[in-house]
């Protein structure tokens, strides 16, 4: 599959050119003539400029302290509450074998005000910022994501849509109504449209009477789908281009009170079973006009921004299921005695616990610093939520798997519930965008932002005498470069002194990553697009880049404010940078040809496979 249609929205961004070959530049044009080069779009957001080699600190370092003085006490009052809630009332063993959430929890839930916490409190919210939501969120994912994922479906995404995109009157109309006790769904996946958002089916069509909208279609694996009355639903629409009647997506807000809508049986799913997920279809639907969600035709981007601005809370989320599961593993391992000795006495033991708690501390590292910067109105914060439930998916499933085999028989057993937790985690590598897709909207998006600046380059040279400032200060970094003197962004002043040669060996591979972008573009081109094991791994040297950045922050700033915890912080933060920056100064060698034709091999065994539909050699003695 290519990759325009693998990640549509990073595809898109990639825009008309056919030369996406990229270099930074921070240089300015000294004369306005007819080919003076169009400034490249500039950001601060870590991921895209990292790949242009270029050490972008400010979404980064300090670690982000969004909170006032207020939303800390609020925080202080609203946690006990919500724990003493998951720990006495919801029984998420019995949530797991009816295949439902008990009436009683439900309504303690709501009476809580966990269904509205993000919505303005003169609208019937809690009115939480993102850091907030993210605390108590992390609260739910240590006891129960079937749970979590019925109110991340109402709030994160079902009726996000009214808040970020709502007119003044949908908000009035909508946000009490589902912080009172009405839910909400999200509906965009379709049978025949997955991962390729922009190939859905469904379609609405203005009525004769011009106030109205027809919605006829169908939609498959909706959280809340059955018991949903507000549903924010995507579907095609005729719109007038250039002259010719496309379809472009719209969103809509409609009711399952419009009439039309309906919805098939609960599915039987293998974790988050007390979720309700079903089908649900549109029949003539008439949706009113005023109902439209961000424009007529601009439904993709409702979609995306909905999706992008929600991630971070699965992070949060899965935070907490690793921190819980973490616990669990420890007091066995202090507690069991083999052979003599404690389990936490043996060295595979601890190292399994100390992997465990790096990838919880990284974890919950990117949700607060994702959060963080969103609370401090940071705009350009995409791929880096994106990598956050990327990472946070895998980490999770490691961290439960691997507390499950220190509790050895024990955590196969249901009475432990880490076998229901793992259930309920297979899950989060797949919805919301599937990690594979994630991870070629981060290359991709980071590529196209690449491409732009060595564009600007390019066009400076068709004028030189005009640009000397911008073609010199590139010929300088190159040459600094190519000859090994170059020693990237200054990080001491930033970070704790234990860590300075963790953040000095961060900031020689970001360097070099940008290089091996730039490599990579002049080689394929626009042809990158369908050179996924590329993207691949050009995606994976991202997440070590910002996971690294992440953690040598949190760990200065616990440094910083003199953390009981701090030197344990440290020592995670220095073996997480010093394993990632490994990882990310072997890429070259990854993109090597060498390497890519063992890459090449494995995709035509794969095709092989998938052709025979299975394993096309038969078995030593098959008669």
């Amino acid at each position: 599959m290519k990759g325009t249609k693998l990640v549509a929205c990073a595809s898109r961004c990639i825009g008309s050119s056919n030369r996406l070959i990229a270099v930074h530049s921070r240089g300015k044009a000294t004369a306005a003539t007819a080919e003076a080069p169009r400034s490249a779009r500039q950001s601060t957001s870590f991921t895209l400029n990292l790949f242009r080699g270029q050490f972008e600190p400010s979404q980064v370092f300090p670690f982000p302290e969004p909170l006032s003085d207020d939303q800390r006490q609020m925080l202080t009052e609203l946690v006990p509450p919500v724990e003493k809630f998951f720990q006495e009332v919801n029984d998420p063993a019995k949530n797991d074998a009816d295949a439902q959430i008990e009436d009683g929890t439900l309504a303690g839930l709501w009476e809580l005000g966990a269904f509205g916490l993000q919505v303005p409190t003169e609208l019937g919210g809690l009115g939480l910022s993102n850091t907030q939501y993210a605390r108590l969120v992390e609260v739910v994912g240590a006891h129960d994501l079937g749970v979590g994922i019925t109110l991340g479906a109402h709030q994160s995404i079902g009726f996000k849509g009214v808040l970020l995109f709502g007119d003044p009157q949908q908000k009035a109309h909508y946000l009490p109504r589902v912080t009172g006790g009405e839910y909400a769904a999200f509906c965009l996946t379709e049978p025949s449209s997955g991962s390729d958002a922009g190939s859905i089916k469904t379609r609405a069509v203005l009525a004769p009477d011009g106030k109205h909208f027809i919605l006829n279609g169908s939609k498959i694996w909706i959280s809340n789908g059955g018991i949903a009355e507000i549903m924010t639903v995507f579907a095609q629409t005729p719109i007038e281009k250039d002259g010719k009647t496309v379809d472009k997506v719209t969103a809509f807000i409609v009711e399952r009170s419009f009439g039309g809508v309906s919805s098939g049986p609960p599915e039987n799913k293998m974790g988050i079973r007390c979720s309700n997920t079903t089908e649900v279809y549109f029949e003539d639907v008439k949706v009113p006009v005023a109902n439209v969600l961000g424009g007529v035709g601009n439904g993709f981007k409702v979609a995306m921004n909905i999706l992008n601005n929600g991630r971070f809370g699965m992070a949060a989320a899965l935070a907490g299921t690793q921190r819980s599961a973490l616990r669990q593993a420890a007091e066995h391992a202090a507690t069991r005695v083999q052979f003599g000795k404690r389990l936490c006495e043996f060295g595979g033991v601890q190292e399994k616990l100390a992997r465990m708690a790096m990838l919880q501390y990284v974890t919950e590292s990117l949700a607060y610093m994702v959060s963080g910067n969103m609370d401090s109105g940071c705009q350009d914060y995409h791929l880096e939520a994106a990598i956050s439930k990327v990472f946070a998916s895998d980490s999770a499933w490691t961290v439960v798997d691997e507390s499950i085999q220190i509790l050895g028989g024990m955590g196969y057993m249901k009475a432990t519930g880490l076998e229901r937790v793992l259930r309920d985690l297979r899950i989060f590598r797949i919805f919301e965008g599937t990690n594979d897709i994630l991870r070629l909207f981060v290359a991709l998006t980071g590529i196209q932002f690449a491409g732009s600046h060595l564009q600007e380059l390019m066009r400076a040279f068709k004028n030189p005498t005009a640009h000397l400032g911008l073609i010199f200060s590139e010929a300088g970094k190159r040459a600094t470069r190519a000859v090994g003197l170059a020693r990237g962004a200054d990080l001491d002043p930033l970070v704790a002194p234990e860590l300075r040669g963790a953040a000095r060996e961060l900031a020689r591979c970001v360097l070099e990553y940008g290089a091996c972008v730039e490599a990579t573009l002049r080689k394929y081109g626009r042809g990158v697009l369908d050179e996924q094991l590329v993207l691949n791994r050009l995606a994976a040297g991202a997440i070590d880049a910002y996971t690294t950045a992440a953690v040598l922050s949190r760990a200065s700033r616990a440094q910083r404010l003199q953390l009981p915890s701090a030197q344990h912080e440290m020592g995670l933060a220095e073996s997480w940078a010093e394993e990632a920056t490994e990882r990310m100064g072997s890429l070259a060698g990854a993109l090597a040809p060498r390497a890519l034709r063992h890459g090449q091999r494995l995709s035509s065994l794969g095709q092989a496979v998938a052709e025979a539909g299975g394993q096309p050699s038969r078995t030593p003695h098959n008669v």
